[in-house]
């Protein structure tokens, strides 16, 4: 996602939201009056209640600015290996990480105290899950099948989103999937041997 620097030629509303989210990471929302966002976008304060009419509109604009999340899975699947499918999973959705790092721990962040921030965030979340199942399902040898997909999705994104929301705090490159290498041998071998699945009825 490409970033403006405050004072270049963009729109008064996109100098207000880049004010917002540089401002929100360092003093977190409820410390940044409207007043300084907008001394900061070089813009009047009745400007930024233009555009976001209550001060909670600029978070929920900010989910905007997210990086798509959606992976073309056709690129990642390979059939028969689990755990280089949600490797070359994983590095994609690392990528969209890399270009809003900022905005990613301050979102994750705020959607503690924010419910319109939350229920987007959880959106996301869900995405990433499906995605991960689909792809474990495309990539799933036969001993596979029995096994409970749904249960290592979830934890998966789980790790995933939880390293997402640290994003601030962690060095550039060091996001990548090299740092969930002993989750993704775990979760992919517990799957090919079919961990989760249903037990035999008793006879």
């Amino acid at each position: 996602m490409v970033r403006v620097r405050i004072g270049g030629d963009v729109s008064a509303r996109e100098r207000i939201l880049t004010a917002a989210e540089e401002l929100f990471a360092v003093a977190g929302f409820d410390a940044t009056p409207t007043s300084r966002i907008a001394e900061r976008a070089e813009v009047p304060k009745g400007l930024v209640h233009y555009y976001f009419r209550r001060k909670s509109d600029l978070l929920t604009a900010l989910v905007a600015r997210l990086p798509d999340d959606l992976v073309d899975l056709a690129r990642v699947v390979v059939p028969g290996d689990i755990a280089q499918s949600l490797r070359r999973l994983v590095t994609q959705l690392d990528a969209a990480l890399d270009s809003s790092r900022l905005l990613s721990h301050l979102l994750w962040r705020e959607a503690d105290t924010h419910a319109a921030v939350r229920a987007a965030m959880q959106a996301r979340f869900e995405r990433i899950v499906d995605q991960i199942r689909s792809v474990i399902v495309a990539a799933s040898p036969e001993s596979a099948e029995q096994a409970d997909v749904d249960s290592a999705a979830e934890l998966l994104a789980l790790a995933v989103s939880h390293r997402h929301s640290m994003a601030r705090h962690l060095e550039v490159g060091k996001t990548r999937v090299g740092l969930m290498e002993r989750e993704l041998r775990f979760i992919a071998g517990a799957l090919a041997q079919g961990a989760g699945g249903r037990l035999s009825p008793a006879t």
